[in-house]
């Protein structure tokens, strides 16, 4: 039986188009690799029988925004103050558990929240791609990762199969990491808890659950009980000494290379640090301990990273970044890129609805504005277009 699939889809194959073929052929192979690791037929077969390669999936694999999005833009639309301010009400909301998860996996809450609010807007934004066919369209079109992501694909389906998580709620990110934490299946396997006792592991409709294996990721990734993560920091003009987030000296020899707290006072503390200089030494400075690492590890780069620090930090009562990015042309708040769209809907752009989200066709109509004004056209969505449009 195990060359059912296959058979089948050879058959099916001979009708199609050369890459629909070959999807499909690769699909069959996806099929029997999860029906030989356990997985049943029938939880197969709903799960990847009219799969599709997704153009969409394969889009986000190629432009990943903690790689590809200056840093002054990454962190205006993560960290602003709509997220802190909603980030403050739901801890207020979810207090007892956020406290619980601290004091079992020694967690410090705000780092908790913050993951939350990151990853998934506390809740509101989870994905909206199907797991078993995005993680079949990157299984089927990567040539380096293709065992990741077939694993995690058998791994998804392993979840859906042992009635964990209900097919129907198996969407998330392009790259298969879903709940309110945006676990990767995987990671799910392995670290998920059931928080809130019902006997569930249930990461998309609890997030008691996904606030407590949060904190249990977190633990299990090194994290510190009672450590610091990050400190916001100076460095003196032309600063040309070490840096780097493994490259760690103590306080004290960062006192001696000139380094100080952001609004200038001395450093003080123990343990050890390494230096930040996202922007170059012109911007922001941050002194990162092991405790970043673990935060690190939830998704591998170190502008996620800052991210999630800097909203922990907003959420615990700590202001703002008190360094500027180094540009004449800063990033723009969730809301003001809403309004960016209206302007352009204003200006007789037409790039359909108004959401928020900058994509392709409002980067098309942003450039078109762009060039209407003698600007490089870029496409982005900074506040020099914003407010030639007539934003304030």
């Amino acid at each position: 039986m195990r060359s059912f699939f296959l058979a089948f889809a050879l058959v099916f194959a001979a009708g199609l188009p050369a890459e629909a073929a070959s999807f499909s052929q690769c699909v069959a192979g996806l099929k029997n690799a999860a029906i030989k690791a356990g997985v049943s037929r029938g939880t197969v077969r709903k799960a990847l029988d009219g799969a599709k390669e997704s153009e969409k999936v394969l889009r986000f694999s190629r432009q990943q925004p903690e790689f590809t999005t200056p840093i002054w833009d990454y962190m205006a639309f993560l960290v602003d103050e709509q997220r802190v301010a909603d980030g403050k009400r739901m801890m207020r909301k979810y207090d007892r558990v956020l406290r619980r998860a601290e004091k079992q996996f020694g967690v410090n809450r705000y780092v908790i929240a913050a993951v939350w609010g990151v990853e998934s807007d506390y809740g509101r934004e989870t994905g909206d791609n199907f797991l078993p066919h995005a993680l079949a369209t990157l299984a089927c079109n990567s040539s380096r990762r293709r065992d990741f992501w077939r694993g995690e694909l058998i791994a998804a389906l392993k979840i859906a199969d042992r009635g964990e998580i209900r097919m129907k709620d198996l969407y998330g990110s392009w790259a298969g990491a879903f709940g309110q934490t945006q676990f990767i299946p995987s990671t799910y396997l392995r670290l998920a808890v059931d928080f809130d006792g019902d006997g569930k592991r249930d990461l998309v409709n609890s997030a008691a659950d996904a606030l407590g294996s949060t904190a249990n990721y977190l633990k299990n990734a090194g994290w510190r009980r009672g450590e610091t993560f990050m400190i916001e920091a100076k460095v003196k003009p032309g600063y040309k000494g070490p840096s780097g987030r493994n490259k760690r000296s103590s306080l004290g020899t960062w006192t001696q290379r000139g380094v100080t707290k952001a609004d200038g006072s001395r450093l003080s503390g123990g343990g050890s640090a390494g230096l930040l200089l996202p922007a170059g030494p012109r911007g922001p400075a941050f002194l990162v301990f092991r405790n970043f690492n673990a935060i690190y590890s939830y998704n591998n780069a170190e502008t996620y990273a800052l991210a999630i620090s800097h909203l922990a930090d907003r959420l615990a009562g700590y202001p703002a970044l008190r360094t500027s990015w180094p540009t004449n042309d800063p990033g723009l708040s969730r809301a003001e890129r809403l309004q960016l769209q209206k302007l352009l809907l204003a200006n007789g752009y037409d790039i359909g609805k108004a959401d928020g989200k900058i994509g392709p066709i409002t980067r098309r109509a942003i450039a078109a504005a762009e060039r209407s004004y003698g600007m490089k056209p870029t496409g982005r969505a900074g506040r020099t277009i914003y407010r030639k449009l007539g934003g304030r």
